[in-house]
């Protein structure tokens, strides 16, 4: 499966989308589109997929995704409401010259840096957050000065972190379909007993011809990718629900307590009773209050 082509409608009178898209309408899976997205949720948490990266997203969140990067958002439960403010744009809209301008050289070389997709560390997320609101009620030429002041703010200050590799932003079409498909199967699939035989079978491979491509393609092997998707889904629960963390490594994927503590140690350097003790509730109470926030904007 190919990563669904999102195109989002555009208004007549506008050049680019600065929208508010709530569940139902905020659930898209795996996905790509050549605009340029800068996301904001002001609603929800869950796990982030942007191209080889596996992390998760909570309320005030922002990511800088470039053009066509794969990704999907998912909300870490049936019941969770999640919305975002979606702002996409082509780097077209401003014509084919304006990038090339001496004064915009250095937001060119940031919109390549894109490529990978970032997420905006908590201090710049804050400072921006106003600023993005702002702009889904901006009419006429003042929407244009807005979003340069986002992208000029996001380039000068350096205060991201990536998320995918470069590798990953390269892959030719062959290549970035056939890794896609392996993504949303493991999207789809992580609480399954998952094999290295299930999964080249899947993609049309012999096991090792299969291993020495997604390690070439995305710089780790697939059981760390499938590790890092299911140790994500487990983080959530533990922070999310009071079940067992007996219960939850099962309904992540995994057979036993013992190699799930241990692939839990090895990503977050700490035993699952800790995060849980560390984290429970910060993310609930983070979300009631900055979507208490949000509705007071």
């Amino acid at each position: 499966m190919k990563p669904l082509i999102e195109k989002l409608p555009l208004e007549h009178h506008q050049s680019f989308i600065a929208r508010t898209f709530r569940t139902p309408h905020f659930e898209v899976p795996w996905h790509q589109h050549p605009e340029f997205e800068l996301i904001l949720f002001t609603e929800g948490e869950g796990n982030a997929f942007v191209g080889n990266h596996v992390g998760s997203f909570n309320t005030g969140d922002i990511y800088f995704l470039g053009s066509n990067l794969p990704h999907t958002f998912q909300k870490s439960g049936e019941e969770i409401i999640t919305s975002a403010i979606v702002v996409q744009f082509l780097d077209s809209i401003w014509g084919p010259q304006f990038f090339s301008l001496p004064e915009c050289r250095e937001i060119s070389k940031f919109l390549e840096t894109a490529a990978v997709g970032l997420k905006l560390r908590p201090a710049l997320s804050e400072e921006l957050r106003p600023l993005i609101i702002e702009l889904e009620k901006a009419q006429g030429f003042t929407r244009i000065l807005i979003l340069l002041k986002l992208i000029a703010t996001i380039s000068e200050s350096k205060r991201y972190d990536y998320l995918s590799t470069h590798e990953m932003a390269n892959l030719h079409s062959k290549q970035q379909a056939r890794i896609d498909k392996v993504f949303q199967y493991t999207i789809e699939h992580y609480a399954d007993p998952i094999g290295l035989d299930d999964v080249a079978s899947f993609a049309g491979m012999s096991v090792p011809a299969f291993c020495n491509y997604f390690r070439r393609c995305t710089k780790k092997t697939y059981i760390e990718f499938l590790n890092e998707v299911r140790i994500g889904k487990a983080c959530q629960q533990l922070i999310d629900t009071p079940k067992s963390i007996s219960s939850i490594a099962y309904e992540s994927g995994y057979n036993t307590l013992t190699n799930f503590n241990k692939q839990f140690m090895k990503i977050n350097r700490m035993q699952p009773g800790q995060y849980r003790k560390a984290f429970a509730g910060t993310s609930m109470h983070i979300s009631a209050e900055r979507t208490a926030e949000f509705e007071c904007i």
